[in-house]
């Protein structure tokens, strides 16, 4: 049955990535994740899912440790970087728990090997579960230090054939010109192209995720993820978001 005899609205995408921070899942707490945040937000999910859209996300580490702000206090890069992608692994697990919780059958893939937790990373294995329509939450980001979660989001995008990175930002309805929390006069953009936020250096995404991105056309969707049903609303073409193409 399709989408439309459901009452569904139609959706200008079949397969997207959501890319969420992991600061997302702390709430008010400050740190870790909070479960009542953690299942606001596969709620979230779930009514995207519900549309029939086939579904990719990944989820950064920085409730539980970021590894530049560990080298920054002395701690060696490479191994900072991978105690940052265990934390992704955390999170990718927590999320999976909320998704089953709503009946959703979740993967998490993690670019690390950890048979116990997580399936390896396979390129076509992944494509099969979106296709049966499971949600795939990519963890451990690329599986290499020096490489952040954006990076991460964007390659898995793109070898997942997404039709567009849903950037979930809390506190924040799209991009600005500058910070408009301490700048009443920030200027919100409709759209803006992947030249210009590197250009001025507009913290969408690192400049390497915006290169790979603006090379394969990806767009980027940057929405506010704390709107309730603002993702869903995104694909039914409403809602405030800006789209960086």
């Amino acid at each position: 049955m399709s989408n439309a005899e459901q009452g569904h609205p139609a959706t200008k995408y079949k397969r997207v990535l959501l890319k969420i921070s992991g600061e997302a899942l702390m709430g008010t707490q400050g740190f870790g994740l909070h479960p009542p945040t953690v299942e606001r937000i596969a709620n979230e999910v779930k009514t995207v899912h519900d549309l029939g859209v086939e579904i990719c996300m990944v989820i950064g580490g920085g409730n539980i440790f970021r590894g530049l702000q560990g080298s920054a206090q002395g701690m060696e890069r490479t191994t900072a970087d991978y105690m940052g992608m265990l934390a992704t692994v955390m999170n990718a697990l927590g999320m999976q728990a909320a998704l089953e919780g709503l009946g959703i059958n979740t993967r998490v893939i993690s670019a690390i090997t950890m048979n116990e937790v997580a399936e390896p990373y396979i390129r076509r294995r992944a494509v099969r579960h979106l296709e049966k329509g499971r949600i795939c939450i990519f963890a451990a980001g690329t599986g290499n230090p020096y490489f952040t979660t954006d990076t991460a989001a964007t390659l898995r995008a793109n070898e997942m054939s997404c039709e567009a990175i849903f950037m979930g930002k809390n506190g924040v309805d799209g991009v600005y010109d500058k910070d408009p929390k301490t700048n009443p006069d920030a200027k919100r953009y409709d759209h803006v192209s992947y030249d210009e936020v590197l250009r001025k250096n507009l913290k969408v995404m690192d400049a390497s995720a915006i290169a790979l991105a603006r090379d394969n056309d990806l767009p980027l969707i940057v929405f506010p993820l704390d709107a309730p049903g603002g993702f869903r609303s995104i694909l039914a073409g409403e809602g405030i978001y800006t789209t960086v193409s």
